[in-house]
């Protein structure tokens, strides 16, 4: 789904009528106002049901805040077309804070375009910020894997025939992470359920991802959960075969009432808000952030009819533990599903490691490989 308009287009024509001084007043106000621009730029639509209607909620309410004026452009590759929108919310809508959500955007085109424009904060979501980047560039992620195990929890007592599905776009690091604290949910009720993921090769491929659902659910798989941009289609897919659904990114209940047990969410709105502060104030700009369910980061739907309250109290008793800080997903001895021992007896790793950040392995229990 494409703009009603295109925003670089409407504002050649601002700028032919800022040229013939209609706009003379508004820009003075506005440098009066000295309000804050904030562009957020989406590599799908806004409204998939997913990762982009997930930032698009947040810059929704920043709006609300003063001194904030908020561009967004949405449907914008992860090529250099990226560095060519940056480059116009800059320096034709005074943008000094950008929000480019899609994780390719990092790496090459922030840090390309960074240096050149000092004086512009970067804020990128998922991108591992390391010492040697430019100061003016940050990232921010949440411990989404909290949810997803807390969906593996309510799958494992879901699930009737003991085989789960997982559709995946690319097996980065933290897409990896959301299907093992999946799995490992689900076997903490079931030790001996299976998660069967198949990976599509792009955040956004529609076709690809109602083949993937179809295929595990030929292979018996009964609750779905997934990482892709819009999970609509996987939801409505399972659905319509019959099976449940764990949702991510957004609330997907409404697709499929019946079939959504519940699902992982994101509350970029914390993150953005600390960020845009830091702007207004004159702080340094937060180079690293992280937080949890404890932080508000992120959140579970609400729980759908068929989950039932043997689900919901596990569920709910594990999630208390995390947000008290005693309870931890990835610990020792753990296995991947090659048989290879990824962490020894007795180690743990905390959410705020950061070799977490770097997984490159399956667990025990995935049926996939990449």
């Amino acid at each position: 789904m494409k703009s009603q308009f295109n925003r670089r287009d409407s504002l050649k024509s601002l700028a032919a009528l800022g040229a013939a001084g209609t706009l003379g007043g508004f820009s003075a106000f506005a440098s009066a106002q000295k309000p804050l621009t904030v562009g957020v730029i989406y590599v799908g639509p806004r409204d998939d049901y997913g990762y982009n209607q997930a930032h698009a909620q947040a810059a929704a309410e920043i709006k609300k805040m003063p001194g904030i004026k908020v561009v967004e452009e949405e449907n914008v590759p992860e090529t250099a077309a990226v560095q060519k929108t940056m480059t116009g919310m800059i320096s034709q809508d005074g943008a000094k804070l950008l929000f480019p959500t899609s994780y390719g955007y990092f790496d090459p085109h922030i840090l390309a375009l960074a240096p050149k424009d000092p004086d512009v904060r970067f804020s990128h979501c998922g991108g591992l910020w390391t010492e040697s980047m430019p100061k003016n560039v940050g990232s921010f992620f949440g411990y989404i894997d909290e949810c997803q195990f807390l969906n593996g929890v309510i799958a494992g007592h879901m699930s009737k025939s003991g085989k789960i599905g997982f559709v995946a776009a690319k097996p980065i690091p933290q897409v990896l992470r959301n299907i093992n604290a999946f799995t490992l949910g689900a076997r903490s009720v079931k030790p001996g359920i299976t998660c069967s993921v198949i990976f599509t090769g792009e955040w956004s491929m529609p076709v690809k991802e109602a083949e993937a659902t179809n295929s595990l659910a030929d292979q018996g798989c009964d609750v779905f959960t997934m990482h892709v941009d819009g999970p609509k289609v996987v939801v409505e897919t399972a659905a319509k075969r019959g099976k449940m659904v764990c949702g991510y990114h957004a609330s997907q209940a409404k697709l499929a009432p019946q079939a959504y047990l519940t699902g992982a969410e994101w509350n970029w709105l914390t993150a953005y808000k600390t960020i845009i502060e830091a702007a207004q104030t004159g702080k340094p700009h937060p180079n690293f952030l992280r937080g949890g369910l404890k932080d508000g980061y992120v959140k579970m739907s609400a729980y759908g009819p068929a989950v039932t309250d043997a689900a919901k109290k596990q569920a709910d008793d594990v999630k208390a533990k995390m947000i008290a800080g005693t309870f931890d997903i990835f610990k020792g001895p753990l296995k991947d599903n090659k048989g290879k021992e990824v962490l020894a007896a007795g180690k743990t790793q905390k959410q705020t490691d950061i070799e977490l950040e770097k997984m490159n392995y399956l667990v025990e229990g995935v049926n996939g490989s990449f």
